[in-house]
């Protein structure tokens, strides 16, 4: 006995065709949609908004210093000199009648600039250190992890304190003195993450199709192991500002009348009596951008270990 299978209509196969159709429909929706989740997961934080705002403005002030303000900061008017924050200088003006809210915004320039330098010697001295130490092991990482236990018995400040004495006075100096100052703490993350990637199956399979060991550390284990370093980065970049800072107010950084946010601190302390906004208004803008810089390191880190 035959059983005769009916054959289904060309509508029933147009059905069938177009059955996947509404799965892929909700697929791009939901991609499409991503962003959008994502902003308003940004605007639910708004400590993380106004610190990215802050950052931003910071970083403008630092690239296009003309978009915030059009008065010379190196200029003064004697008569205006010791003036109150107001409408016409809003941050006050300085003992010499220098308007300071552009002494400020100019000297984010040399601020920042010092701080990407210092943060950029740390990170690739100290990711190369990390490096090597954690993928070739036995002698070379204790070679290695004795020098970045050297540098972690010092003193961080103490240490660029030490160099910067030893280079000379000088923004770019300074900087430098202060990314010394974090090779060790970029070090002993690179290394910890390259020691949990380098046992990874992905990693080892790698050696097994015979990938040479340069291969292996550079397409392989370098890029999983980044993420928490450049989390680190972020972090390290509002240590940095402070400790820039700091050098420039004992008088190390750029030499008077070139503004920077250390040295405007320090050249407002004898008139603190008399003019608080001197010290003061510099001082908040130095904080705020180290606790913007924390903030976003924060969210960064969040980010990180929900991916992993």
């Amino acid at each position: 006995m035959t059983t005769t299978v009916p054959a289904r209509a060309d509508g029933d196969v147009r059905a069938g065709a177009a059955a996947p159709r509404p799965a892929r429909l909700r697929a791009l929706l939901r991609a499409a949609a991503a962003p959008w989740r994502r902003s308003a997961a940004v605007l639910r934080r708004p400590g993380l908004s106004l610190s990215v705002a802050f950052l931003a403005v910071v970083l403008v002030a630092a690239v296009a210093p003309g978009l915030l303000t059009r008065t010379d900061p190196l200029t003064g008017v004697p008569r205006q000199r010791l003036q109150p924050p107001g409408a016409a200088h809003w941050f006050g003006t300085d003992q010499v009648g220098r308007d300071l809210f552009a002494r400020v915004v100019h000297g984010a320039g040399r601020s920042l600039q010092a701080t990407g330098i210092a943060v950029a010697v740390g990170l690739v001295a100290g990711s190369a250190i990390g490096l090597l130490a954690g993928y070739l092991g036995r002698w070379v990482d204790e070679l290695l992890m004795r020098l970045v236990d050297v540098l972690l018995a010092v003193p961080a400040l103490l240490l660029s304190l030490a160099l910067v004495t030893a280079l000379g006075f000088g923004t770019v100096k300074i900087a430098v003195a202060v990314g010394v100052g974090t090779v060790a703490a970029f070090a002993r993350v690179m290394r910890a993450e390259v020691l949990r990637v380098r046992a990874s199956t992905y990693v080892e399979a790698a050696r097994a199709c015979g990938v040479r060991w340069y291969g292996v550390l550079f397409r392989h284990v370098l890029p999983n192991a980044a993420g928490p370093v450049l989390v680190l980065a972020t972090l390290e970049f509002g240590v940095a500002v402070l400790a820039v800072s700091a050098l420039s107010f004992l008088g190390y950084g750029a030499p008077p009348p070139q503004p920077e946010w250390g040295a405007l601190v320090a050249e407002g302390r004898n008139y603190l009596a008399a003019a608080w906004w001197l010290t003061t208004l510099p001082g908040l803008t130095v904080a705020g951008t180290v606790l913007a810089a924390g903030r976003v390191a924060r969210a960064l880190d969040g980010e990180w270990v929900g991916r992993r």
